[in-house]
């Protein structure tokens, strides 16, 4: 699945034809994919040469957008943006690897079938006929694995802590196994292309509702049914037709990309002068770390500490942008060192944010005074929330604060 669009990004000297062709990876909440020309042209109307900032990059879908037109710093303090970034960015010469993909899945097939020869008590059938009782008892049977000693298997981690739960225990044998072949690619671009489409493969075979809050039980017959459809899919598959199509569409680049994990201002610090950055902070009051805890345990691969029903990570990352008593200072602390660095800024919000936008505008025209000129675009959006049937999308007005720099 591909998104394509032609835009243009100039400075005074020159005009960048950009050719969209970015595929996609995961469910991600708030993503800008469906409005990413809109972005682009905001992007553009404040382009002062040299490199674009994605600030809070997420999916990293605007490096994306870019990766063979401007050169592009990405940065997210979650360290699965980076991945996704480095995918995107890196510079691939297939034609050396005729055969990388076989080789990937030869070596995580021989691993998955060692793993499920060395436990093969552990069996959890999902083919067969069965009504909510038996269903239950096999879910529970796997959640109880946490318990389990697997250290014979270096790499275990998924297949311990989260079998029967957004994944099968089946699923989460393939997903270490494919974990560990990808760490045997680590000083080539190939490790990221592996470990983005796994994250793909992990997303469309979750069982949740698109992202990793938390896991769905089978209270009804219903919900069983639908659950099922999720045991029952394969991450192997998912996992070659993602790879095949970056093999497809990304393919050499020779721009100089940037990636970083860091907190917002300590980016900020450093970037060049006359940078353009595009901030895409998040608007709401739930923390990004509860929806992609899973995502970045499996980049990490750091054996946690988790808790809670979602087994989420003990140091998830906490965003002033989602604490209400705490996002105005966040934006002007954002806009202050946007303004001592002589930058242009494209802000992306929402009416549905924790602040609104008279207040917003309010804090930016104190901070950059008369030498900005401040304008604000609007634009009607379908914002994913992710969420339950009943829940799944909202009609918001999506923003664009554009501050420039006057001549």
């Amino acid at each position: 699945m591909t998104e394509n669009a032609a835009q243009t990004i100039s400075n005074r000297n020159e005009v960048i034809r950009i050719n969209v062709e970015v595929p996609h990876i995961i469910k991600y909440m708030g993503s800008k994919r469906q409005i990413l020309d809109f972005v682009l042209q905001g992007i553009e109307d404040c382009y002062l040469g040299g490199k674009v900032c994605d600030l809070f990059a997420g999916s990293s879908v605007l490096s994306g957008a870019l990766r063979n037109s401007v050169p592009v710093l990405s940065n997210d303090i979650q360290i699965y943006s980076s991945i996704l970034a480095k995918t995107y960015t890196s510079s691939y010469d297939w034609d050396k690897e005729p055969n990388i993909l076989q080789e990937i899945v030869d070596k995580a097939t021989i691993r998955a079938e060692h793993f499920f020869s060395t436990y093969p008590n552990l069996v959890f059938d999902y083919s067969i006929p069965m009504d909510l009782k038996k269903f239950n008892e096999i879910e529970k049977m796997q959640q109880g694995l946490i318990n389990e000693d697997f250290s014979d298997f270096s790499y275990h981690l998924f297949t311990k802590y989260y079998s029967g739960t957004y994944w099968s225990y089946n699923q989460c044998v393939w997903i270490d196994s494919l974990r560990e072949v990808a760490d045997e690619y680590k000083n080539s671009p190939y490790y990221y292309a592996i470990l983005s489409s796994l994250m793909f493969a992990m997303s469309y075979n979750s069982q949740s509702t698109g992202h990793y809050a938390q896991y769905r039980d089978a209270n009804t017959v219903s919900a069983m049914n639908d659950i099922l459809t999720y045991r029952q899919k394969s991450i192997l598959p998912f996992f070659i037709r993602k790879f095949e199509e970056f093999q497809q569409v990304l393919g050499k680049n020779t721009l100089s990309h940037d990636v970083l994990s860091l907190d917002y201002l300590d980016c900020l610090d450093k970037i060049e002068p006359n940078t353009t950055v595009y901030a895409d902070p998040p608007y709401c009051f739930v923390h990004y770390s509860r929806f992609y805890h899973a995502i970045e345990t499996l980049v990490r691969y750091d054996y946690p500490e988790v808790n809670h029903k979602g087994r989420y990570r003990t140091d998830r990352h906490q965003s002033p942008f989602c604490i209400r008593t705490k996002v105005a200072k966040a934006f002007e602390k954002m806009f202050i060192k946007i303004k001592e660095k002589q930058s242009n800024l494209v802000l992306s919000y929402s009416n549905t944010g924790m602040i609104d936008l008279e207040k917003l505008t309010q804090i930016a025209s104190t901070v950059f005074g008369t030498r900005y000129n401040i304008e604000v675009r609007a634009q009607d959006y379908l914002h994913s929330t992710m969420g339950r049937r009943e829940d799944k999308s909202r009609d918001v007005q999506e923003y664009l604060i554009l501050v420039k720099r006057l001549a």
